[in-house]
């Protein structure tokens, strides 16, 4: 007797190719215990994460690893055992970890597994740091403020220059019209 192999069950085929999806389309994703939560509170913990483009969803970890076809970052596996949910982060990774990290010390009761950004796996610890990093439009404009900062010295001496060689040339001419007169 031959063994023929089962079919692809349709049901995970599609979700594993939802979570290609969501992994083309994030930036980042944090991978989350959620043990201890309820249902009420992980629906909270979706509802802010949804506030600043990230979202939440309860993964099975061997679906997870078929996502990446083949190409999961080095690292990631020891991670992808018991209960799991990952936030796709779509938006600003610093805002999502953020809100993470705060639900995370209100509720007391789940943890960060790990962070992946690109192709990279970092630890827990990274998400509480890049939760610290000012949101990005702040950080664009400190950028913008360090670029314009040489400029406006620039033009202030510039400015300086100018004006000191027309209050010369008015001095100059000054003296000629006393000389003159």
């Amino acid at each position: 007797m031959s063994y023929t192999p089962k079919a692809p069950n349709p049901k995970k085929v599609e979700q594993v190719e939802q979570l290609r999806a969501w992994l083309s389309q994030s930036s980042a994703q944090i991978l989350v215990d959620p043990r201890g939560l309820s249902v009420r509170e992980l629906s909270e913990m979706r509802k802010q994460l949804r506030s600043v483009g990230a979202e939440l969803h309860m993964v099975k970890n061997t679906l997870y690893r078929r996502a990446f076809n083949g190409d999961m970052p080095d690292g990631l596996d020891p991670y992808l055992n018991g209960m799991t949910a990952v936030a796709f982060v779509m938006g600003d990774q610093a805002a999502a970890a953020k809100a993470l990290t705060e639900y995370i010390k209100q509720a007391k009761k789940s943890e960060v597994k790990v962070l992946v950004l690109g192709n990279r796996v970092y630890p827990a610890s990274m998400v509480e740091d890049l939760a610290k990093l000012p949101p990005r439009e702040v950080m664009l404009a400190q950028v913008l403020g360090a670029l314009q900062s040489p400029i406006s010295g620039l033009v202030g001496t510039l400015s300086e220059l100018i004006g000191q060689f027309v209050r010369t040339l008015q001095a100059v001419a000054d003296k000629k019209a006393e000389t003159q007169a």
